[in-house]
């Protein structure tokens, strides 16, 4: 029976990195395999039998799938290390390392999925499947019926227009809005090309996951209907 499977799913499943991001790590020297540095793509690997490391510390499948949804407040870093600045992770007292399913910039707050679920990681980031992000935005001076169509149609951001998004207004200086998309600070930016500016952002929701009542800075463990919603909305 072939156990094998590729060296950067392997790195996926261990909750190391995404699979594209495992050819990277590959391509650049940063994975041995039984103590050889492999750079090649492609190679197969044996998780029951075969010693893998990257950056010299050996990586292994967690079985144990974890699922953590936190509410992200102000000022801290969507990373795993960022110097002396605060990261979401010393939020958490988990030690399997999780990814973040996206990213919230230092200033906005709301909803952040933590997983090592490697695929339903990949499905939820990955454009092609059309997952949606809902936000609330809060900006420095109202917001026009006009503006708000506009970005509705979407505006040009580095040479590509943004995709067509949904807009509600809440108030005269705020909305909700759903995006399909994940732009560096989109929604900024978007902003921006209006007149205007956020004040606050904050994210209520990611595909089938909603923030609900957690409170600011609050993690729990996501709840197996909750997963499996997930899971279903990715096809898996």
């Amino acid at each position: 029976m072939n156990n094998k499977i590729r060296l950067q799913k392997y790195l996926s499943g261990a909750g190391v990195c995404s699979r594209r991001k495992g050819e990277e790590y590959i391509k650049s020297g940063r994975v041995t395999v039984n103590g050889e540095t492999v750079i090649q793509q492609g190679v197969q690997v044996d998780p029951g039998k075969d010693r893998v490391e990257v950056d010299g510390k050996v990586v292994r499948i967690n079985d144990q799938k974890i699922y953590i949804i936190l509410n992200k407040p102000a000022g801290y870093i969507t990373s795993r290390s960022h110097g002396t600045r605060k990261i979401v992770f010393d939020l958490i007292d988990i030690k399997v390392r999780l990814n973040p399913v996206g990213r919230l910039d230092k200033d906005s707050t709301g909803l952040l999925l933590l997983t090592n679920d490697g695929e339903l990681h990949n499905r939820l980031i990955h454009p092609s499947f059309d997952h949606e992000k809902e936000y609330e935005v809060e900006t420095l001076k109202s917001v026009s019926d006009k503006s708000l169509e506009i970005l509705r149609q979407g505006v040009v951001i580095e040479n590509k227009k943004t995709r067509p998004a949904k807009i509600d207004r809440i108030a005269e200086n705020s909305f909700k809005i759903i995006l399909k998309e994940g732009r560096k600070r989109q929604i900024r930016r978007m902003v921006e090309k209006v007149d205007n500016r956020v004040a606050s952002l904050h994210r209520i929701r990611i595909s089938t996951l909603y923030i609900g009542k957690l409170k600011t800075g609050q993690w729990r463990h996501l709840s197996q209907n909750e997963v499996n919603a997930l899971r279903k909305s990715c096809g898996i």
